[in-house]
């Protein structure tokens, strides 16, 4: 049996990088991890997954609360600790289910600063998925049948929550920086079934597959 991989995507919102990784995952026979991250963490910590969804969603007072807290970004409080459901250390317990899978299964995650949680882990390739605003536009449009001025601003407040909730959560690092990834793609000009072609032929090159 071969070692465990894993494969994380960051994405802009209408860049279909959701899509390409979960078709990678498909075609390498793997699971892929989103929002199921957060029933994990859940069932691990014994919390009700929805405080985990609101982390996940909201960044409500996200500086007083750091510095209310004082919990460092990689340890996980105990559970009689009164810091145990707070926004940081919610996140923290997130972290661990990430670094538990690598080191357990090959998967793909998708999202959740898994890059910046990995990025130490010889095992893991990061990948980056963007595409022009007009494209993401066009794509918004389709799958949700909102008008373009809609898309817009969905892409635009989407956009912006990914870069504060990655720059709150990795001390300051920028979300859309290259050197984060193994690779970055513009789903546009290569095409979300060639973006996946190109994975996978460089995770099965990097880890001799």
């Amino acid at each position: 049996m071969s070692a465990p991989y894993v494969v994380t995507i960051a994405r802009g919102f209408g860049s279909g990088g959701k899509e390409v990784g979960a078709k990678l995952a498909q075609r390498m026979g793997i699971p892929v991890y989103e929002r199921q991250i957060l029933r994990l963490a859940s069932d691990e910590s014994g919390l009700n997954e929805a405080l985990f969804g609101m982390v996940d969603e909201k960044l409500t007072g996200m500086t007083l609360i750091k510095k209310l807290t004082g919990i460092p970004f990689h340890t996980v409080a105990e559970p009689q600790d009164s810091t145990f459901v707070s926004d940081v250390n919610l996140y923290n317990l997130q972290a661990e289910i990430i670094r538990k899978l690598a080191k357990s299964e090959s998967c793909v995650i998708i999202g959740k600063c898994a890059d910046y949680v990995l990025r130490d882990y010889t095992n893991a390739a990061s990948f980056y998925i963007e595409a022009p605003r007009a494209d993401c536009v066009r794509s918004i449009v389709a799958k949700l049948g909102v008008s373009e001025k809609d898309a817009h601003r969905l892409i635009h407040k989407t956009d912006k929550y990914r870069a504060d909730y990655y720059k709150y959560y990795t001390n300051g690092g920028l979300w859309t920086n290259p050197i984060n990834y193994d690779m970055t793609l513009n789903s546009a000009r290569v095409g979300r079934e060639r973006c996946v072609d190109v994975i996978e032929h460089y995770i099965r090159l990097k880890f001799g597959l």
